[in-house]
């Protein structure tokens, strides 16, 4: 059964919940939005998220917060894309970074979308990338070499995989050119790297040309070579209107992204125009974390998991204190321990105010 949260709910399942971040009144920025975590140390974490600016829909700076203490304190907010600095002769506003981390190396790194600071939202943007070996403290700015030439929009984190023993990475993205070129098109694809700089594309995902499939996250499916995507879905021609259905939708490949099935509705997966979080952990079970809410009211957040070969879950309350929550990510700590982060707020007057850190443990 979903919408749920019709009645304040202050118990979840997500435990250990801290604050990161609140935004201050009379702030040169409007709200706070799309954090995203990596693991430095066993209990150092690091989460970047975006502050928008007033006036822009959608682009601001981005900046993270770090914790050494396994989230009970964090630190203020550490800048990494500053729309203030100039890059030649313009200023860019930035928006939904990204972070990764490369298995046994000392370095993470952070993906985002930039466009110039001119434009009013960030439908017409172009990757970029950061790196930091010292944990968040600093970062270093890099131009990535783009082989596939369109505008995009992260969202979700990089997907390592193996290819003929090489190890190769997925970047799940999506653009949304119709909103300012009525030629233009609403279409998820997916980048491929061999080494982190240089993206190319692998492959779009087909779908019903009355869907629109964006914000996609990729996992391991359950069987041997198979990488399944679940995306947020809208009617394609409608700004921001929720399918009737109200369900995600998703596609498989099976040459590691290179190729999509035509996606489905996935019909035990919600989804009303929200991002939501898709993932495998290590004992095999899918999670899927999403608003059970109408269109844009984005309350209350709820789970729903899936064991090898069986049927998703009932839903589960993942957060919710009679306040909005949006946007959450997960980072898998050890087998079935999740590391949250999410946009809150303090009440139901305003959204996307708070950046929250929580962990949940679906071993128990």
């Amino acid at each position: 059964m979903f919408e749920q949260n019709s009645v304040a709910q202050n118990t979840s399942d997500v435990k250990n919940i801290s604050t990161i971040y609140v935004l201050p009144l009379n702030s040169l920025y409007k709200q706070v939005w799309q954090p995203f975590i990596a693991q430095w140390k066993k209990n150092y974490y690091v989460v970047t998220y975006g502050l928008k600016l007033d006036g822009k829909s959608d682009i601001g700076d981005i900046v993270c917060s770090i914790t050494k203490d396994g989230g009970k304190n964090w630190t203020p907010p550490v800048i990494i894309f500053d729309h203030r600095l100039h890059n030649g002769s313009r200023r860019y506003g930035y928006a939904n970074a990204v972070l990764f981390r490369p298995e046994g190396q000392d370095i993470i790194w952070c993906y985002a979308m930039r466009c110039p600071l001119s434009y009013r939202d960030s439908e017409d943007s172009e990757l970029c990338a950061t790196y930091s070996c010292d944990g968040g403290l600093s970062w270093i700015q890099v131009e990535l070499w783009m082989d596939f030439h369109s505008p995009l929009i992260t969202n979700a984190g990089v997907v390592p995989f193996t290819e003929d023993g090489i190890i190769k990475y997925l970047l799940p993205v999506h653009r949304n050119t119709i909103r300012h070129d009525p030629e233009g098109d609403r279409k998820q694809f997916v980048l491929e790297s061999t080494n982190l700089l240089n993206w190319k594309l692998a492959g779009f995902i087909p779908g019903p040309p009355e869907v629109w499939l964006h914000e996609g996250n990729i996992a391991e499916e359950d069987g041997p070579g198979e990488l399944k995507i679940v995306m947020r879905t809208a009617k394609y021609y409608e700004k921001k209107e929720a399918l009737d259905s109200r369900r995600a939708y998703s596609s498989v490949s099976l040459d590691n992204g290179k190729t999509w099935s035509m996606a489905i509705e996935e019909h035990a997966l919600y989804n009303t125009a929200s991002k939501a979080y898709f993932g495998k952990d290590k004992k095999g079970r899918h999670i899927y974390v999403y608003n059970d809410d109408k269109r844009g009211v984005r309350k209350g957040l709820y789970y729903v998991t899936k064991e090898p070969g069986k049927n998703w879950s009932k839903p589960e309350l993942f957060y919710w204190d009679n306040n909005h929550n949006s946007y959450p990510t997960l980072l898998e700590k050890e087998p079935g321990i999740f590391l949250s982060v999410w946009d809150s707020s303090d009440d139901l007057k305003r959204k996307r105010t708070v950046i929250r850190f929580g962990i949940l443990d679906l071993n128990k």
